[in-house]
């Protein structure tokens, strides 16, 4: 059903997504040249999967094994943003403001955090049609 608990999840990750390609800083460097923003073709294709894969998964609550595998695969796209931006901040020069170097690195992280809770609120209910049927 598409008003269980798993749903918001979802739905506030898919919003952190959002809110991270929407405000997401532009590092600049001591000489002002661009060093990440989020035009770039890794990031904007990361951040597009994200958001991509988890309304895919809203969409899909019928099917829960399918939900829990986008889910993880959002999860690995995830990591692999959060250790981009990880990469490019230790290979910035220390000329740069720290809260404007850092503060892109959170949303990923909240948005897996609310990916895990949603996994485990799809297991629930795959653990709960199970025992039903057992009963039959």
């Amino acid at each position: 059903m598409i008003q269980r608990i798993q749903t918001i999840y979802l739905v506030v990750s898919a919003i952190v997504m959002g809110a991270l390609f929407m405000w997401f800083p532009v590092v600049l460097g001591k000489d002002g040249s661009v060093i990440m923003e989020r035009s770039e073709p890794l990031i904007f294709g990361l951040i597009f999967v994200s958001i991509a894969l988890a309304i895919i998964s809203i969409l899909s609550f019928k099917k829960r094994q399918l939900q829990f595998v986008l889910n993880r695969l959002n999860i690995i796209s995830n990591f692999v943003l959060l250790g981009v931006f990880v990469y490019r901040l230790l290979t910035l020069s220390g000329e740069t403001i720290v809260s404007e170097k850092g503060i892109g690195v959170l949303f990923p992280i909240i948005s897996i955090v609310f990916l895990v809770l949603a996994n485990k609120a799809i297991k629930r209910d795959e653990d709960l049609v199970k025992s039903v049927d057992r009963l039959r």
